[in-house]
């Protein structure tokens, strides 16, 4: 399946979509911030299918992480995840970068079913 990078503040909600996303047999990198999401991003030679990112986190929001993910792998499709509707029009500024902004809370089979269209797409 694919490799996606999940990046997440949130332990928990981090972790819950981990899980729900190996239930599709993806394999899974986690980073618990901006910064760290980059570094993953430049330091990982196999590449990702998929970034998956918070907006709202510290050292580095999903904004910045996405706009510089957009420089660096242009074909990469790019999900965003917030809670917060400011944030979510924050995002809207991203357009042709940004695939789709999931709200939260969402449930398990939301997060897969929105990963999975995302992918199938971004194959097509």
């Amino acid at each position: 399946m694919a490799r996606i990078l999940i990046v997440e503040d949130d332990d928990s909600v981090r972790a819950f979509v981990a899980r729900a996303l190996k239930m599709d047999a993806h394999e899974i990198v986690e980073a618990d911030d901006g910064e760290a999401g980059s570094q993953a991003l430049d330091g990982d030679s196999a590449g990702f299918d998929l970034l998956l990112s918070d907006i709202r986190m510290p050292a580095m929001d999903g904004i910045a992480l996405a706009r510089r993910a957009a420089g660096r792998f242009p074909d990469m499709p790019i999900v965003l995840m917030t809670g917060y509707a400011d944030q979510q029009e924050r995002a809207a500024e991203l357009d042709g970068i940004v695939r789709e902004v999931i709200t939260k809370p969402f449930t398990l089979a939301e997060i897969r079913s929105r990963v999975g269209a995302t992918l199938a797409a971004g194959q097509g």
